[in-house]
């Protein structure tokens, strides 16, 4: 008996291929991501931190000769399934709060090496009882620099499951007193420590922890019926170890910030001072873009402080947000000085060139003099994919009816959009004050009037689609920006003039025009 194949209609065919072309776009879109990475790197920190927790440090094993390094099998078994789960639920808050760092391998790669150095830490004080504090300082360590890294949300987050993983590495002697305390330190740390803007700030910030793990431990003590002399001594070496991390921290900095991408806010305010070789050649190169970023970076920090973002961030990104115009300064008009438009000689597509031109400068000139990545987004974003529409529309004015129509993406800034609020305050920022800047007529209504078009523009260009800002975030931002560029094109009354007023030599010498 033959069996025949049965018939499928065009139509079910269609829907088939289409599901089996949509199934392989998904996998690819998987295999392409960054999600095979993430589940590599979890892998390989789940392998090393079981074969750390399972070495048995207990009664000296360690340094013998004639005994297993390991602990015994059904033990690492149960330590194995401890490790997977802690490591599973800390990969699931990653996603959650910090999705960022699962697309960006150096972070996810630097996050999963500090925890494996820390549980090191932790587990060589395993070797004694009097160095199990150690583990207490591993824990504030890695508060710290979570909190400096990314916030203390997830900073406090991410330490409770180090914690967690960290008593199991000190052994059998770990305790809840030991868990106890350094949560104490954590918390301490995570909510005393918001942006460091003084070399001092990680001392005081350990000082407090080390008093919040000496009190804890010193309870924990007296509840457990020790002598005074040991709980004493206990809560001393954790006081001790606290304030020695935020000593070694206070000298790692610098690498750290390297590691993570980041810049402190003490390394934001060294950006700010004018003397800085970049802000310096700004200044002398094109002293009216200088002007304008001083300028945009005051009303963008008033802006950002209204709705709760880094207005110090704002205010040192405006700084730098233009230093691309260095290379070609007369083609800008806050540079040219009353001097003749030199794109009056150039073609639209030409003076295209050298506009937008100006943001790819400005990131070569920034990593030549090796700004920080978190300043360089400012650069490249500011913009935006915005039209450029003075040049468009005399391009569509020039155009030929024999030559094809302008198209408008070809006028268009290459971007990428903003991808965080701040960036997008400094975008809104630079193109609001530009517009008010021409403005005959800046009275606080027209300026109210302005902002609020610039922004409805930029909102319905798509400008803040890749940037978390809400709607009433946007409408605080507009209501700051129009308050500070009211006050700062405010009127003047003319001084009066009497006739019979004698003219003093001071205004004599300084109209005069030879001098006499």
């Amino acid at each position: 008996m033959v069996l025949k194949k049965k018939k499928i209609s065009a139509r079910r065919q269609h829907v088939r291929d289409n599901i089996s072309a949509e199934k392989f776009d998904r996998i690819s879109g998987i295999v392409n991501s960054p999600i095979p990475l993430a589940v590599f790197v979890l892998t390989v920190f789940i392998l090393l931190t079981i074969v750390l927790l399972s070495v048995d440090t207990s009664d000296g094993k360690f340094f013998r000769v004639d005994t297993k390094l390991l602990k015994p099998l059904p033990e690492v078994f149960a330590i194995g399934t401890i490790v997977i789960l802690v490591s599973i639920g800390a990969a699931l808050y990653i996603q959650h709060y910090q999705s960022r760092i699962i697309r960006k391998p150096t972070r996810l790669i630097a996050l999963t090496g500090l925890f494996v150095v820390l549980l090191i830490m932790a587990k060589i004080g395993s070797f004694s009882e009097k160095w199990i504090w150690l583990a207490t300082g591993s824990a504030v360590t890695s508060a710290v620099i979570l909190t400096i890294a990314y916030n203390q949300r997830f900073a406090i987050g991410m330490t409770l499951f180090y914690c967690i993983l960290a008593c199991f590495a000190v052994g059998k002697i770990a305790t809840v007193e030991l868990f106890l305390t350094m949560m104490a330190g954590v918390v301490a740390c995570c909510f005393s420590l918001k942006e460091i803007r003084t070399r001092m700030k990680l001392i005081e910030v350990s000082t407090l922890a080390a008093i919040a793990v000496f009190i804890t431990a010193a309870a924990l003590g007296f509840i457990q019926k020790k002598p005074v002399w040991l709980i004493f001594y206990t809560s001393g070496s954790a006081a001790a170890i606290t304030v020695a991390v935020g000593l070694v921290i206070q000298g790692f900095l610098p690498l750290i910030e390297k590691v993570f991408g980041i810049a402190t806010s003490m390394t934001l305010m060294d950006y700010s001072d004018a003397n800085q070789p970049l802000l310096r050649k700004l200044a002398m190169e094109a002293p009216g873009t200088f002007s304008h970023s001083l300028l945009i970076g005051s009303i963008a920090e008033t802006a950002a402080e209204a709705i709760g973002a880094n207005g110090l961030l704002c205010r040192v990104g405006a700084y730098y947000h233009d230093i691309g115009k260095i290379n070609k300064p007369p083609y800008f008009v806050e540079n040219q000085m009353g001097s003749e438009n030199r794109h009056n000689q150039l073609s639209p597509a030409m003076s295209l060139l050298i506009i937008i031109g100006h943001v790819k400068d400005g990131i070569e000139i920034a990593r030549e003099f090796g700004l920080p990545s978190v300043l360089r987004q400012f650069i490249e974003t500011h913009h935006g994919t915005t039209l450029i529409e003075y040049f468009y529309n005399e391009a569509k004015k020039k155009q030929d009816d024999r030559q094809t129509s302008v198209s408008e993406s070809e006028f268009r800034y290459p971007g990428p959009k903003p991808r965080s609020k701040e960036a997008a305050i400094i975008m809104l920022a630079d193109t609001a004050e530009s517009a008010v800047r021409s403005l005959t007529d800046t009275n606080p209504g027209k300026i109210e009037t302005v902002v609020h078009n610039m922004a409805m523009k930029r909102l319905q260009d798509g400008q803040f689609d890749e940037c978390d800002l809400t709607l009433r975030e946007l409408s605080k931002i507009e209501a700051a920006l129009s308050k500070s560029l009211a006050a700062h094109h405010h009127g003047r009354i003319a001084y009066p003039k009497s006739p019979d007023e004698p003219i003093d030599m001071l205004r004599k010498t300084e109209y005069n025009p030879n001098g006499n």
